[in-house]
C-alpha cells in the first residue's frame, strides 16, 4: 500500500518532478511537440509498453500522458484505468486519482479490490471526509474475511476522517502564511531551519517552470541549500528577501541533492543529507541518502570539509536522511529518519544515536520505540529542548488525510502524550518538517502541498514552506443555568456565532460548555433547548494583539421556560398611523436578537388600536401595524415563514381610552401596540412580548413568572386574566 512517491522522501522530500525529469529527456522534445511524437502513432501495446516504462522508471507524468491516450482507445480497460490512478496518486493529484480508482474498482474490483480503498485515501487528502469514510466502509464490507490488514488501515482512515472534521471545527490558536515567491517557487521546497530571528535555511530546486535535464545542465538542477533573509520595515510580518545560494561550508555539491541541514546545540556542527540518484541498468532510479557533518573548528576560519557518520548511523542497506541534533536533558542526541530492516517497525522509522562530546562518538543508533513509530512512514524529526517535545510526520498514525504533524513528550527511546497537532497546521495534504524558532515566542515553519502552494502542475503537486504563527489562545467558558431554579440544565445544544455568521456547536451534556476563538471576532453564545428559550452572551477579541498573552472569558446563559411570558417595550404608534415609531426600533432590535437566538421558535405577532374610529377601521389598521413588525424583522434577516401577522383592533385594551368620560391620551397610546405570541409544537399560544408594558427585553425577563396564559374563545389575546400578566 505505500505510495510510490514515498520514495522521494529518502532525500529532501523533492517531489516527483526531480526524479520525472531525468526519465524525461528522451521524451521531452518528442512530447513538447504531440503532433510528432511517434509513441502516439504506435499500436496499442506498444505504446502501453511505453507506458509501463515509463511508469517504472518514476516518469509518472509522462506516463499519465500515454495511459490517458491509450484509455482514450480503450476506456473501460481495468489495467489502463488503475495504472492511470496509480500515476495521478503519484504526483499527488488527489482528484483525479480518486476518479479513476473509484473507475477501476467498477471495471474490475476482483482484480482492484484496493481500489476502493485508495479512493477512500485520495478523497480523505481532499478533505471529502463524509465520502471517504464511505469508500473505506464499502471496501470492508466487500472484503469480510479477507484483507485483515488492510481493513486496519481503512478503519484509520475512517477515524482520522471524524477527528479531522470535529478538529476542523475547533482550530488550533494558529496562523498559516505561505513564505512567499521569494523563498517558495513552482518546485518542491523543504528542510526549513530558522537562523536566528533574521533568516532561513531551506532547501530547493529553484525552479518555476519543468526542467529538461541532459548531461550539459543535469548538476545544476538538484536540491541546493539557499537561504534567504527576513525583511525589514514592512506591514506583513516574516516576509523575505530574495533567497540566495548558501556558501557557508561550501556544502552544495553539483550532481547531488543536499537538504536537511541542521546545527548542533552549541552551533559548531552542521548536519545534512547528501542523496545521489542514478538510473540503473534495470531502468529504475537508485537513490541512496546519507548523513554528513562538518564542523567549525575553534580558531578556524571555515567548516570543515563534510564526513560522513559512523557506518552504524549510515546503513549499507537502506538510506539515513533527515538529521536534527538537540539536547535531551544532559545528553546530545542526534535524531535521523531511516528505512533500514534491522529492528524496524516498518518503512521508514525514528532513529536516535547519542553523542559523546570527549570522544567525537556516536552510539549504535536505536529505535524511537512504538509509541512514535508505526508500521508505515515517520520522517522529519525536529525535538524541542525546551519543552522536552518530539515533533515528527506520519503517515501511520490517525490523521487528516496523507502525512501529518504530530508531537510527543519524553525522549528519546520513551515517550507519552503522543498528540496531533490538529487544524490548521494539519490539513487533508501532507505536512512535514514542523520546525520551531529557536528564541523569541515560538512561532514555527512547516513544509506542506495543501491548496494555495506554488504549483507547476495539479495544486496539491508540490511542498512549499509555510509560517507557522502562534495566537494567543482565547477560551471562552461558560454554564447554561434554569434562570427560575439556577441549576445547570442538561442536554444543550450550546451554539457561537461571530460576525461571518459562522457556527460553532457544543453538545453540553451536563450543561456547561468551551469554545476556542480567534482575534477580531465578536461572538454571540446561545443555548438551544426544547421548550426554553435563551439569552445571549456576547464576547469580543477584536482588541487582541497577537503578542498578548491567552485569556479564559467565563459567561452564563440562561434558559426561561416558553411558558413564561414577557414582554417588551416602546412598540408604539402614532394616531392612525402604521409606521413603527422611532424609538420602537431599539425594541425591535432586541427583538430580532430574540427571533435568531432561539431559532427553533416562530411567533405570532398581535397588533392593537385605539377605541377611536369604526370596528373595520381598527381592525385593518392594527393588521397593517403587525404587518409594519413582520416587515422589519424580515428585513433583519428573520424567516418570514416564523412570523404570523394579525390585527384585533380595539379588543383587550391595555388601559382605558377615556377617564370618567374624558379622553385618555396616554391610555390611548398605550392601547396603539402589539404582543408576541411563541408558537410552540402544540397548539398553544403563549404572550412572549407585550409592547404596552414597562422594561426592555432583558428586564422583562428577568421577571418571568411561570404561568401559561389563556386566549378568548375568538382567538384574541386576555391580558385580563389572571396569569396572563408580568409579575410586578
Amino acid at each position: 500500500m505505500r505510495k510510490n512517491w514515498l520514495l522521494l522522501i529518502l532525500a529532501t522530500v523533492m517531489v516527483t518532478f526531480q526524479f520525472d525529469a531525468t526519465a524525461q529527456q528522451k521524451r521531452k522534445d518528442k512530447i513538447r511537440n504531440k503532433a510528432n511524437d511517434p509513441i502516439t502513432k504506435l499500436p496499442f501495446y506498444k505504446k502501453q509498453r511505453e507506458a509501463d516504462n515509463l511508469f517504472r522508471q518514476g516518469s509518472y507524468f509522462n506516463a499519465a500522458e500515454y495511459y490517458q491516450q491509450l484509455k482514450a482507445e480503450q476506456e473501460r480497460n481495468p489495467y489502463i484505468t488503475y495504472q492511470l490512478a496509480e500515476c495521478h496518486e503519484a504526483t499527488r493529484d488527489y482528484v483525479a486519482a480518486a476518479h479513476y480508482f473509484q473507475e477501476a474498482y467498477a471495471l474490475a474490483k476482483g482484480i482492484y479490490p484496493f481500489a476502493k480503498l485508495k479512493e477512500g485515501m485520495m478523497l480523505q487528502q481532499q478533505g471529502r471526509y463524509d465520502e471517504a469514510i464511505e469508500a473505506c466502509l464499502k471496501f470492508i464490507k466487500d472484503n469480510p474475511k479477507t484483507y485483515k490488514k488492510e481493513k486496519k488501515i481503512a478503519q484509520r482512515i475512517i477515524d482520522g476522517c471524524e477527528m479531522a472534521k470535529v478538529s476542523i471545527k475547533n482550530p488550533e490558536p494558529v496562523t498559516i502564511v505561505n513564505c512567499g515567491p521569494n523563498v517558495n517557487s513552482a518546485y518542491t521546497e523543504s528542510a526549513p531551519v530558522a537562523l536566528g530571528d533574521t533568516g532561513l535555511l531551506f532547501s530547493t530546486m529553484r525552479q518555476n517552470s519543468e526542467v529538461d535535464m541532459d548531461k550539459r545542465n543535469r548538476d545544476e538542477y538538484v536540491a541546493r541549500f539557499m537561504v534567504s533573509r527576513k525583511q525589514y520595515f514592512t506591514p506583513i510580518t516574516d516576509t523575505f528577501q530574495w533567497a540566495l545560494k548558501f556558501i557557508d561550508g561550501k556544502f552544495n555539491e553539483p550532481g547531488v541533492h543536499t537538504s536537511n541541514g541542521c546545527f548542533s546545540p552549541g552551533g559548531d556542527r552542521f548536519y545534512f543529507t547528501k542523496c545521489k540518484e542514478e538510473l540503473g541498468d534495470s531502468g529504475l532510479f537508485v537513490s541512496k541518502c546519507k548523513i554528513y557533518v562538518s564542523v567549525f573548528e575553534k580558531g578556524a576560519t571555515d567548516w570543515s570539509k563534510p564526513e560522513t557518520l559512523a557506518d552504524g548511523i549510515n546503513d549499507d542497506d537502506g538510506s539515513s536522511t533527515q538529521p536534527w541534533m538537540a539536547r535531551v536533558g544532559k545528553k546530545e542526541v542526534l535524531f535521523f529518519s531511516s528505512n533500514r530492516k534491522l529492528q524496524s517497525r516498518g518503512g521508514y522509522d525514528l532513529w536516535y544515536s547519542i553523542y559523546d562530546p570527549r570522544t567525537k562518538q556516536y552510539r549504535r543508533p536505536q529505535n524511537c520505540g512504538k509509541q512514535v513509530n508505526t508500521e508505515r512512514d515517520e520522517i522529519t524529526p525536529y525535538y524541542d529542548d525546551r519543552e522536552n517535545r518530539l515533533y515528527f510526520a506520519s503517515n501511520g498514525h490517525k490523521g487528516f488525510g496523507g502525512f501529518d504533524i504530530y508531537s510527543a513528550d519524553g525522549g528519546p527511546s520513551r515517550y507519552t502524550n503522543m498528540a496531533n497537532l490538529g487544524f490548521p497546521i494539519n490539513t487533508p495534504a501532507d505536512e512535514l518538517y514542523f520546525v520551531k524558532d529557536p528564541v523569541g515566542k515560538p512561532d514555527a515553519y512547516v513544509v506542506s502541498n495543501r491548496v494555495g502552494s506554488i504549483a507547476l502542475k495539479n495544486p496539491t503537486c508540490c511542498d512549499d514552506i509555510w509560517r507557522v504563527l502562534y495566537e494567543p489562545k482565547l477560551v471562552v467558558i461558560g454554564k447554561v443555568l434554569n434562570r427560575k431554579t439556577q441549576e445547570l440544565v442538561p442536554s444543550t445544544a450550546v451554539k457561537m456565532t461571530d460576525q461571518n455568521s459562522e457556527l460553532k456547536i457544543f453538545n453540553s451534556t451536563e450543561g456547561a460548555f468551551m469554545f476556542n476563538m480567534t482575534r477580531g471576532n465578536t461572538y454571540v453564545i446561545t443555548a438551544d433547548k426544547e421548550g426554553y428559550s435563551s439569552t445571549r452572551a456576547t464576547v469580543s477579541t477584536m482588541d487582541v494583539k497577537r503578542q498578548d498573552p491567552g485569556d479564559t472569558v467565563t459567561v452564563v446563559i440562561y434558559l426561561d421556560t416558553i411558558s413564561n411570558s414577557f414582554m417588551v417595550s416602546n412598540v408604539f404608534y402614532d394616531y392612525d398611523k402604521a409606521d413603527l415609531r422611532p424609538e420602537s426600533i431599539a425594541s425591535m432590535d432586541s427583538l430580532v436578537n430574540f427571533m435568531k437566538d432561539n431559532p427553533s421558535l416562530s411567533v405570532e405577532i398581535y397588533s392593537f388600536a385605539d377605541a377611536k374610529g369604526t370596528d373595520d377601521y381598527n381592525i385593518n389598521l392594527s393588521k397593517r401595524r403587525a404587518q409594519a413588525v413582520v416587515n422589519y424583522l424580515e428585513s433583519a434577516g428573520i424567516e418570514k415563514e416564523r412570523m404570523i401577522a394579525k390585527g384585533y383592533g380595539e379588543k383587550n385594551p391595555a388601559a382605558p381610552n377615556t377617564v370618567k368620560g374624558k379622553d385618555n391620551p396616554e391610555g390611548r397610546q398605550l392601547n396603539r401596540r402589539t404582543e408576541f405570541r411563541v408558537v410552540s409544537d402544540v397548539p398553544t399560544r403563549r404572550v412572549v412580548y407585550d409592547s404596552a408594558k414597562p422594561g426592555n427585553m432583558d428586564e422583562q425577563a428577568a421577571n418571568l413568572s411561570v404561568t401559561p396564559d389563556e386566549s378568548d374563545d375568538d382567538g384574541s389575546p386576555d391580558n385580563t386574566k389572571p396569569g396572563a400578566q408580568l409579575n410586578p
